[in-house]
């Protein structure tokens, strides 16, 4: 071999290594004209695996659930239980308190690939982002287009802040607010029946800027006075799902518009909200509560900055994980104009409302509230009544304590005065998975039956 071929041939091997050295240090195979996984596959097989096990239809087995036997193992749905979630309990009791918003999972379910993430071990270990900022400039961009999309909330000249879920939001605002008043502490207010956290956050912090005062129609002839109010308004309202206005004015009255049921599957959009202070979740609206982000859109300036300091001395920022997930599902959202998630969640929870109200029709006993259809500017059509939670009314005098009432029939409920409101009044959530709606509904109608002369409508 002379001189030039042993020459070109070391050149050869040298770039061949160097090519292999850099495809390494990329993680990533180059095989049969296409880029093949190789880091990462070890991870995507170990989540199929797990999501593949169907648990009956009735339960979940998840990456950071327990093992047994080197088996991931199935956590059941409410009323079934056993190694596979396949035996129905009959006596077991329908638990409708929490607002778990799992009526969206199999929307999930259909999108796995859409939604699917797959995180590297050194993605965003620092604290913050390139330009200091502890926001996802994407994520915030991915959220404006959001509102512009669905028609619910104006975004020109707003500031945004994240948050741990709209709970951290929610005292941030108040603690910002509060810094405008004066020695005095501001009257926080909510009008009935309302979100029992507006009340227990601002009792739970104790701070000498803000005390919770009630209901805000009993300040109503005071708000032109020289006290300073913070008024929460939740709309649509948890627990009854009416559309909300705030009750005081006056130039000391500040208010936090709480929008985290503010969606097209829950109520229909007539124009989109404009307001100084918004509030929204990613909870309520794609149906991760446990991915805890939510969002504030701001329009004051200083406000911003306060909640945002609030929001750092707090948690020092959101986590990146969790932006990176949210981002993920907000383009699954967007796929389509929002159109597939927002028709599921609009179906399920319309169609959840409309057999519960049927069961309830002929009833005498208890009644629920009444929720007149409206033109939704998102869907451009009417819509009917979809709300998260049923207010339900004993009507009988003898049933006041309302929550004992339907616990003794096998209905966990939470109890109307966690509200503010009588103990005559109970909330029932919609929220929940297929075999929890389903279950509720198999209580209501066989209480509903025991009534006198009422035969079901099942």
């Amino acid at each position: 071999m002379g001189r030039t071929q042993i020459s070109i041939y070391f050149v050869c091997l040298a770039c061949s290594l160097i090519l292999n050295v850099l495809l390494l240090r990329n993680n990533n195979v180059y095989l049969g004209g296409k880029w093949e996984l190789s880091w990462s596959r070890r991870a995507a097989e170990e989540a199929e695996a797990v999501a593949e096990i169907s648990c009956s239809g009735h339960g979940r087995t998840y990456l950071d659930g327990l093992v047994v036997d080197g088996s991931p193992v199935c956590e059941c749905n409410s009323c079934f239980g056993g190694p596979d979630c396949s035996q129905f309990l009959p006596d077991c009791v329908a638990n409708a308190d929490s607002g778990d918003p799992l009526f969206l999972e199999p929307f999930w379910m259909q999108n796995a690939a859409s939604s699917a993430m797959l995180v590297a071990g050194w993605h965003r270990m620092s604290y913050g982002f390139p330009n200091q900022s502890l926001i996802s400039q994407l994520l915030e961009d991915h959220i404006r287009r959001l509102h512009a999309t669905v028609g619910n909330a104006v975004t020109k000249g707003r500031f945004i802040v994240f948050g741990v879920g709209s709970t951290q939001l929610l005292n941030a605002a108040v603690h910002a607010l509060s810094l405008d008043n004066s020695s005095a502490p501001a009257k926080v207010v909510a009008s009935l029946p309302f979100y029992p956290v507006y009340q227990q956050q601002t009792d739970f912090f104790r701070s000498v800027d803000f005390q919770f005062q009630g209901e805000a129609a009993l300040w109503k002839n005071k708000s032109d006075s020289s006290l300073n109010f913070i008024e929460f308004v939740n709309s649509p309202n948890n627990p009854d799902g009416q559309l909300r206005k705030a009750v005081l004015q006056g130039p000391h009255v500040k208010v936090i518009h709480d929008y985290a049921y503010f969606w097209a599957h829950f109520t229909p959009i007539p124009a989109p909200a404009d307001e100084d202070l918004m509030v929204f979740s990613l909870s309520k609206l794609t149906g991760h509560a446990g991915t805890r982000f939510g969002w504030a859109l701001i329009k004051d300036e200083a406000l911003y900055q306060r909640m945002l300091t609030y929001v750092i001395m707090n948690t020092l920022g959101i986590s990146k994980d969790t932006q990176l997930r949210a981002l993920q599902l907000l383009k699954v959202v967007l796929e389509g104009g929002g159109r597939e998630l927002f028709d599921f969640g609009y179906t399920t929870m319309n169609q959840r409302w409309e057999r519960l109200s049927n069961s309830l029709s002929v009833s005498k006993r208890f009644s629920v509230q009444e929720i007149a259809p409206r033109y939704c500017n998102f869907s451009k059509t009417v819509k009917d009544p979809s709300p998260a939670y049923a207010w339900l009314k004993c009507e009988r005098e003898d049933d006041k304590e309302c929550y004992t009432v339907l616990k003794e029939a096998g209905i966990i409920g939470r109890e109307g005065s966690r509200f503010g409101a009588e103990s005559s009044y109970v909330r029932l959530s919609l929220l929940k998975s297929q075999d929890e709606f389903d279950t509720l509904l198999r209580q209501i109608n066989k209480l509903v039956t025991k009534e006198d002369g009422v035969k079901s409508i099942i």
